[in-house]
């Protein structure tokens, strides 16, 4: 309950009690005015933080090819003022180079963009779909079809409706995504705060990002290593049978430190080992996923002899995966597409913390929307690797910037993007 202090004939309020005149004018000889004692009853603690602009407590702490498509607008059964709205298109991101790793190679990206709109407020989501998560447009669009926000009062009904969205389908996680980056960049701009100031994180601690170098023939692998020149940390792909060309064409043109990713693609422990070695002596600081996620044991042993750390990314998805990474990676990539938004990542992240684990956030080929999302939580991470948007030529956001190399959170409000003009 808020009380507040009116003079005579102010009309705000939903109940209004006028307190007896003569009691008044006895204890405040010195009042002539008559005053109304405001009482506003605040049915839940996030429409009290809503009112008060404070920014604790809320459900966050626990824890386009072409253009030419149209937005779907979902209102189903409420056409009422203030309710929830959500909009999606689907997009396609163009990549500025062939992306190749051990699984295959790709041009293009299918993303879907949406948008969640309360009280004129608009917040922004994506989801980012490459071949190997197994969502698509067609996916996505039967999911967030679904989607019936109608019924929520709130957008400060956070756990509520993320709860709702997960356990409407089973999988489609990119998708999930999209309603949770939306929701959260919309509270954060009710709030007219940034999430990682909602959360209590200190921008100037965020990491350096790495700038991935795909698989590919020297010549283009030198071009893209010039191009990374304003990054501190490269990430190289590898696991497809030309590493040591690979990180030795990089190591002819830079000395930067090294993080590779195997995309699952050695298939001998043995081999691994003597290449994390190898690895070792080159500047490599780290290697993820080096062998199929279902290789338990041989991860294990690889995780227990290897001089460097073993990162699970392919192997490490959803918080019930914890359960098959402990003792067998000695940490875990974060990723928002593969886990359902930043409400899980964040308890993911401490998750990981609680158990010794170290913490890597990642992403896929997005736009600098989901980049911008991921990143309000990189003060807590020890690696990042947030380039998704800078390998596209066609981001429709503008976001996260890279200053010598470091991760440079906006201070706009919510997840801290706007649309390009």
């Amino acid at each position: 309950m808020i009380w507040e202090l009116y003079q005579s004939g102010n009309t705000h309020g939903t109940e209004k009690h006028k307190l007896n005149r003569r009691a008044w004018e006895r204890k405040n000889a010195n009042q002539k005015q008559s005053f109304y004692i405001t009482i506003r009853l605040m049915k839940t603690r996030r429409r009290f933080l809503k009112e008060c602009g404070m920014l604790a407590g809320s459900a966050g702490f626990s824890y386009l090819a072409t253009g030419h498509h149209e937005w779907t607008d979902i209102k189903k059964k409420s056409e009422k003022r203030s309710a929830l709205t959500l909009r999606f298109k689907p997009y396609v991101l163009h990549l500025k180079h062939v992306f190749t790793i051990a699984e295959g190679s790709r041009s293009t990206t299918p993303v879907m963009l949406t948008e969640l709109e309360y009280d004129n407020i608009v917040g922004y989501g994506e989801a980012s779909m490459p071949p190997y998560l197994g969502e698509s447009h067609e996916t996505a669009t039967s999911f967030l079809s679904k989607v019936d926000l109608t019924e929520f009062k709130s957008p400060f009904l956070m756990e509520d409706i993320l709860a709702y969205v997960d356990q409407l389908v089973s999988g489609n996680y990119a998708a999930k995504a999209s309603v949770d980056i939306a929701l959260h960049d919309l509270v954060g701009k009710l709030m007219k705060q940034p999430w990682h100031k909602i959360w209590g994180l200190n921008p100037d601690r965020t990491p350096n990002t790495s700038f991935t170098i795909g698989i590919d023939k020297p010549e283009v692998v030198r071009t893209k290593v010039k191009e990374a020149a304003p990054y501190k940390i490269l990430k190289v792909k590898l696991g497809h049978g030309n590493d040591k060309e690979m990180i030795e064409t990089v190591r002819s043109e830079t000395n930067k430190p090294i993080c590779v990713d195997i995309n699952q693609g050695w298939t001998d422990r043995k081999m691994a080992l003597e290449m994390s070695h190898w690895l070792k002596e080159q500047g490599v600081v780290f290697i993820e996923q080096p062998m199929s996620k279902t290789s338990i044991d041989d991860n294990a042993w690889l995780t227990q002899n290897s001089p460097l750390p073993i990162i699970a990314d392919e192997a490490f998805q959803t918080i019930s995966d914890f359960k098959m990474v402990m003792g067998v990676y000695s940490g875990i990539n974060i990723k928002l597409m593969k886990c359902g938004g930043l409400r899980s990542a964040y308890t993911m992240i401490k998750m990981a913390r609680a158990l010794g684990m170290k913490v890597m956030i990642g992403c896929m080929t997005e736009t600098s929307c989901a980049v911008t999302a991921a990143a309000q939580l990189s003060p807590l991470v020890d690696w990042a690797d947030l380039d998704g948007n800078l390998l596209i030529d066609n981001d429709v956001y503008e976001g996260v910037t890279i200053s010598d190399g470091k991760i440079i959170l906006p201070d706009r409000p919510g997840i801290g993007i706007r649309p390009k003009d």
